[in-house]
């Protein structure tokens, strides 16, 4: 089993061992540190997860993404791949594409699962912990969707204009709804700024 992550000082510190990191990571280490090829036929997330192994301890930190969470899997979590900073590589249960859209692939998120000890997640924003009861739902903007537990979310449009389906973008008032019972991480979204024209866009 692989050691706990320490966050301090804007840091995951590891000891030594086999982790799934965002590319690019640990930003400093001690001893050696060796990249493998994620094995596999269909890995939706290897292009932003890699496999690192550490012969000694280790820090994981992301410029952009100076805000992290530590999230112990005592039921399996969905994270959006892109904002996964570390895991042990054996808390890794797969990956998929949720799409939000049914039957597109337009605003498709990436996610990666873990079934078991811990994930440590980097956001640009800070992050709440929102738990949804039995029988509730809750709206998230799918940008500041940071992780779940339970049912995978499903998309919601309360309303579609004729732009939304020309243009080779997903519609802008697109939301995920989570369903409860489930435990949701969201970060801060993105602000909308008006452009000259008085359309809004992100």
């Amino acid at each position: 089993m692989t050691g706990a992550a320490t966050i301090a000082g804007g840091f995951a510190e590891t000891g030594a061992g086999a982790w799934l990191a965002a590319r690019g990571q640990p930003a400093a280490f001690c001893g050696a540190t060796t990249r493998r090829r994620r094995k596999g036929w269909i890995v939706r997330d290897r292009a932003r997860l890699e496999h690192v192994e550490t012969s000694g301890s280790a820090k994981f930190s992301i410029s952009s993404r100076p805000f992290l969470t530590h999230v112990q899997c005592a039921a399996p979590v969905s994270a959006v791949s892109s904002k996964v900073l570390v895991a042990p590589l054996q808390a890794h249960a797969g990956s998929e594409m949720l799409k939000p859209i049914p039957m597109g692939v337009r605003g498709a998120i990436c996610v990666s699962r873990f079934d078991k000890e811990w994930v440590v997640l980097a956001t640009v924003s800070r992050t709440t912990r929102i738990v949804v009861e039995d029988g509730e739902t809750l709206s998230v903007r799918p940008e500041a969707a940071v992780a779940w537990t339970g049912g995978r979310p499903t998309g919601f449009c309360p309303k579609i204009g004729v732009l939304d389906m020309l243009l080779p973008r997903g519609p802008r008032n697109l939301l995920l709804h989570f369903h409860g019972p489930c435990i949701v991480w969201a970060e801060g979204a993105p602000e909308i700024v008006p452009c000259a024209a008085g359309r809004r866009v992100f």
